[in-house]
């Protein structure tokens, strides 16, 4: 085993990587798996934790890493605040400043996502001055391999990395994976393999971009800055919260043509997105269906299975950029002007919406 040399160190000597994540993608068991990466097959010294609520699909996940050199002892385990390489595992956390907090222009961004970031009206305008930009189909990846959205990423943070071999990627895991899932290692290996060849580097220009100052960041509520008397400026609740962070990568696509109007979408919806109002359906006065708030929906295609005469069907998010029938929640007192990037919330499901036979290490 060749000891690898680290490109950067920060001042006390590590060398630090933050996953952004939501429950479900993997980013767990990625930042173990990256951890052992640099004991096992680096020869570094490294440390991984995460940190995350319920454990439940679609809950907010961080996972953080430290590698130093062999001769180094690790003693900071408190979370990563500065990352050297930061990895975004779902795209529409990208809407949320907070992703990025603590990136400089050492930082290397490896993001999961679809979209032309060089497009100056694209989610790039909230992208900081980093020192790079790295994009990967990752979702688009893991369908298409029958793998999982953390190996795509591996293989990519891998390449972007600059200084992990993509034969230690594939040892860890044959390790980790192999020898549990022995029936879907070929599938993780190439996910890997494909993500260590697609992920791009994107070159984006400063205009349109937004600067994430050390002076924005000392705007947090604290005990100098709360409103006196402890009152909570924040007006509203979860309703006015974009919950679109928790849809791993499909969505309900609603066809009114088809439209019985029946309800039983509104029935099975657990976060009331179908907007129902009194209208007429052949010839008859009654509530029918006039959208959906997308806001509101987490991507768990209840709705889907439940309806009689397809009048909504899955579909995948990224071929749909302007949905069709997109409604705001009115019953909403007072319609907002903006929605709070809330990040993600949490589902149940009974049973899984994919096709595929799910497994814990992959698809089959």
């Amino acid at each position: 085993m060749e000891s690898v040399r680290l490109p950067v160190v920060n001042q006390s000597g590590y060398y630090e990587i933050r996953l952004e994540s939501i429950g479900g993608l993997g980013a767990n068991l990625c930042g173990k798996m990256m951890g052992e990466l640099g004991t096992k097959y680096m020869g570094l010294n490294s440390a991984s934790f995460s940190s995350y609520g319920s454990e439940k699909t679609g809950t907010p996940v961080k996972a953080f890493i430290r590698y130093c050199e062999v001769s180094k002892d690790i003693r900071v385990h408190s979370p990563v605040t500065t990352p050297h390489l930061l990895g975004i595992f779902h795209d529409a956390l990208i809407q949320d400043h907070g992703i990025f907090a603590g990136c400089n222009s050492d930082s290397i961004v490896v993001m999961n996502t679809e979209n032309n970031l060089e497009d100056p009206c694209a989610a790039a305008n909230n992208i900081p001055s980093v020192k790079c930009v790295f994009t990967v189909p990752a979702q688009k990846i893991a369908i298409e391999t029958h793998s999982r959205i953390n190996v795509v990423m591996l293989g990519a943070m891998a390449k972007a990395s600059g200084f992990i071999p993509i034969e230690s990627v594939n040892k860890i895991c044959e390790e980790t994976l192999g020898r549990k899932y022995p029936q879907t290692l070929s599938n993780n290996l190439e996910g890997i393999r494909r993500g260590y060849n697609e992920v791009k580097r994107v070159e984006l220009t400063l205009t349109g971009r937004t600067e994430i100052s050390s002076e924005k960041e000392t705007e947090a509520w604290g005990y100098q800055t709360a409103p006196i008397g402890g009152v909570n400026p924040r007006f509203g609740s979860s309703v006015i919260s974009d919950l679109s962070a928790s849809r791993q990568g499909y969505f309900p696509v609603f066809l009114k043509e088809r439209c019985i109007n029946c309800g039983l979408c509104d029935s099975a919806c657990p976060d009331m997105v179908f907007q129902f109002q009194k209208g007429e359906y052949r010839g008859k006065e009654m509530m029918v269906n006039t959208g959906l708030d997308y806001y509101h929906c987490k991507g768990c295609l209840r709705c889907v299975s439940v309806c009689p005469v397809q009048a909504l069907v899955k579909g995948v998010e990224s071929e749909h950029p302007d949905k069709q029938w997109f409604l705001p929640n009115q019953d909403l007192i007072r319609v907002p002007d903006y929605y709070e990037a809330a990040g993600p919330d949490g589902y149940v499901t009974s049973e899984s919406y994919l096709t595929e036979k799910r497994i814990e290490g992959g698809e089959i």
